[in-house]
């Protein structure tokens, strides 16, 4: 591989900056998919947490419910370093609703308040959102206004890369290593095979997503062979050439093309997609992930090669400090948006 690893689709950056300087710079509000229902075995709580990601939250539920780990559930994993307000249910059957008072934290920077409980008929799954909202706030901005006031209206205009972000290959990009002696043998656990099978497809991902980039075909699609994607859904069709009335869809955001999420099964594109995508995965370290993914029984699926924050506002706090606001689909991140601006830095002190 050359090249940046994931490289910016707009041109060269416009800002320096830090990000996540303290939690309450990175602010994250799910956006539920659904009403609570009103009855059921389920208590759905909505809470606001600061400091603590959703896996210790959902322990933290357990213990407080007295049930196993495995009965609560959560429909996305959320960052420590931020305050969110985010939902979990916990299955409670035959049992009254706990007092919501009783659960708390509140030492190390950690809090941990309950919003809102009602009772619901179902589990809550993962994914089952219909997206997050981001409050972000820059500081110590470096660059012109203008320069980045006018990248922030081409990325409302024209979209991002739909790069995953770094939090799904680890610390230093630990994950993808793990994933490779997973592969070769090495056992683990359920959980953390997962985690480590969705970071080997995320790289290939990236990879394939930035090649498009390079070649700029990432937001237009390719000329014949490309696999496209309906805008809010999953579903998919092509291979099918660009034409005239897929240009106009494209530019409404109708539809986007798409890249592989690998696993066992044939490539869906075909022509100069197809060879696009396999070149960009024919070095030694994707073909072993290639083939651990196929062993370990994922199908070939797609996912789309941009996306576009919908209602992007931006304002400046003050000299140097530049807030940001903007909602994105689920399965999608931030740092999307942010690598788009230029170089930032990441602090995360607990503040």
């Amino acid at each position: 591989m050359s090249g940046d690893p994931t490289p910016a689709a707009h041109g060269p950056g416009v800002l320096h900056a830090r990000y996540r300087s303290t939690p309450e710079d990175f602010r994250v509000e799910e956006l539920p998919a659904f009403e609570a229902d009103g009855r059921g075995e389920h208590l759905l709580l909505t809470v606001a947490k600061r400091g603590m990601n959703s896996a210790h939250v959902a322990r933290l539920i357990a213990e407080w419910a007295g049930v196993a780990e495995r009965d609560v559930g959560f429909a996305g994993l959320k960052d420590r370093h931020a305050v969110t307000l985010q939902r979990f249910s916990v299955w409670l059957p035959g049992r009254p609703d706990p007092d919501t008072r009783d659960l708390r934290a509140g030492h190390d920077g950690e809090s941990l308040q309950v919003l809102d409980a009602c009772r619901h008929s179902r589990k809550l799954a993962r994914g089952a959102l219909a997206g997050n909202r981001f409050v972000l706030v820059l500081r110590e901005v470096e660059g012109d206004p203008g320069k980045v006031e006018g990248r922030l209206q081409a990325i409302a205009r024209e979209g991002v890369p739909n790069y995953f972000g770094g939090q799904r290959f680890g610390h230093g990009g630990g994950n993808l290593d793990r994933a490779l002696a997973m592969f070769a043998g090495r056992r683990v656990g359920r959980e953390q095979r997962s985690m480590l099978l969705s970071a080997a497809r995320s790289q290939l991902f990236n990879q394939v997503l930035a090649a498009r980039v390079r070649d700029g075909s990432w937001a237009t699609g390719l000329p014949d062979g490309e696999i496209w994607m309906l805008d809010g859904s999953r579903s998919v069709f092509g291979p099918q050439s660009r034409d005239a009335e897929l240009e106009q869809r494209l530019r409404r955001f109708d539809l986007h093309p798409t890249g592989p999420l690998w696993g066992r099964g044939e490539l869906r594109s075909t022509g100069t997609t197809l060879a696009l995508e396999s070149g960009a995965l024919a070095d030694p370290v994707s073909m072993r992930l290639r083939a651990g993914l196929e062993a370990a029984g994922l199908k070939q699926e797609r996912r789309a090669l941009r996306v576009r924050p919908v209602d992007l506002a931006w304002r400046w706090l003050e000299e140097g400090v530049l807030e940001l606001a903007f909602a994105l689909p689920p399965g999608t991140y931030a740092t999307s948006v942010l690598v788009e601006l230029g170089t930032l830095e990441e602090g995360t002190a607990g503040g």
